[in-house]
């Protein structure tokens, strides 16, 4: 079968972070090692018990894919990746086998105990929190934070994978292919949106910067889960900035404004004025809660400026090595937490989506199949390609904003069933 292939190799590893980091983001893959292949299905992982072959029928596109193939990915993930692993883990494919047999499913990558065959499992996975599991590289399978990381599962660049049934979400009849391949970057929005809490979130003034497919997501998942008095979304391009509004932004802002529309909507006092006509330099008070959903040190650095004292910052994109000036952490006793992945929430009835229900635990997969619907996401998707594509595709992903696209994904069906109604797609 065809899959796109990330092999170990240092040189071109070298090589790709340097085309990034002269050409632009996106730009590695060209030299890097990942390559369009023709390989064997895994074998089915441990004993086989409880794995089903996924056939992909898109799959995304994800911004920490793109870190790995620019080479810009922490090598804090060296111990929990095995070689050479199939990327991609943003997919909705068909199942072969077992009671989901011919059935469309989502897959919730995190490859915890119950994957793993680990009992008993870890406190994390026995709490429903498969994305804090503290057994990643142990069990049948090789290390492997996630699908698309590890070498005994395959990934959804592909055309099949194995995944545990423990990990498959089956998809509502309703919900066409290009929503459902938006649930699993939707259920990472919900979890990092409702991770300060409803309580903190009641009446909260926020801030979400960035407004690629996670801070559209969060936008989207404040509005349908919790009640904030304000959302004000800092959005770099005019797309970005028409999404952010239609998802339920309060107030869109351009980067270079962020901190004068924060000291509108905290009614903050500006501390000193800065050398550039129109920007402010540092606030006297600030937003409750930033979502910060780029993850650079810039990104950060301007978080730390925005934030109350006393107030949180939620890590929601994936940083690398930043260096960062943390005086104002110290200085303002700002909490920096980070959010990563899915498990299970806490649901407010006071959340719009919600209401009704009363307070209790969700999963984040069951929230996200329901934002997806309600929010209409599947619109996201902007571009699909083939997977003998992969270099475009990939750069089309890193300057989606630029370029007035969201989610670019890999369209895995035949030619002849192909869709050609979505905007860029490729055949």
């Amino acid at each position: 079968m065809r899959a796109l292939l990330f092999e170990r190799n240092v040189p071109r590893f070298a090589a790709a972070r340097v085309a990034a980091a002269l050409a632009g983001s996106g730009k590695g893959v060209g030299v890097g090692p990942l390559r369009l292949a023709d390989v064997e299905l895994p074998r089915p992982p441990g004993a086989g018990e409880g794995w089903h072959v996924v056939r992909p029928i898109l799959s995304g596109i994800c911004g920490s894919d793109i870190a790995t193939l620019d080479g810009h990915s922490s090598r804090y993930f060296e111990q929990i990746v095995s070689f050479p692993f199939v990327p991609g883990h943003e997919v909705v494919g068909t199942v072969e086998g077992g009671r989901l047999d011919g059935r469309r499913v989502v897959v919730e990558p995190v490859l915890g105990c119950l994957a793993r065959g680990i009992d008993p499992p870890c406190a994390a996975c026995r709490e429903g929190r498969k994305g804090s599991c503290a057994q990643l590289s142990f069990g049948h399978l090789k290390p492997g934070l996630q699908t698309g990381y590890c070498a005994d599962t395959g990934g959804a660049w592909s055309q099949g994978f194995w995944a545990h049934q423990s990990q498959l979400h089956e998809v509502p009849a309703d919900l066409s292919d290009e929503a459902a391949v938006m649930v699993e970057p939707a259920a990472c929005a919900v979890h990092a949106a409702l991770s300060p809490g409803t309580d903190a979130l009641d009446h909260a003034r926020v801030v979400v910067l960035g407004a690629g497919t996670l801070g559209l997501g969060v936008i989207a998942a404040l509005r349908r889960f919790a009640s904030p008095a304000e959302i004000l979304a800092v959005a770099k391009h005019p797309d970005q900035r028409s999404w952010a509004r239609t998802l339920g932004a309060t107030t869109v802002v351009e980067p270079d404004e962020v901190r004068r529309g924060v000291r509108r909507q905290a009614g903050g006092m500006a501390i000193s004025a800065s050398d550039h006509p129109g920007q402010l330099r540092r606030l006297a008070g600030g937003a409750d809660i930033v979502y910060d959903c780029v993850g650079s040190a810039s990104s950060i650095e301007e978080s730390l400026a925005v934030t109350r004292p006393g107030g949180l910052i939620v890590l929601v994109g994936m940083p690398g090595t930043v260096r960062i000036d943390l005086a104002p952490l110290w200085q303002r006793e700002i909490s920096l937490a980070g959010a990563y992945a899915y498990g299970v929430e806490e649901a407010s009835a006071t959340g719009n989506g919600v209401g009704g229900n009363g307070t209790g635990r969700r999963t984040t997969f069951n929230m996200a199949l329901e934002l997806v619907a309600a929010a209409d996401l599947g619109r996201l998707v902007s571009a699909r390609y083939p997977l003998d594509c992969f270099a475009e595709a990939i750069e089309h992903a890193a300057a989606a904003g630029r370029r007035g696209a969201v989610k670019v994904v890999f369209d895995l069906r035949p030619a002849r069933l192909r869709d050609h109604s979505v905007r860029g797609s490729r055949t």
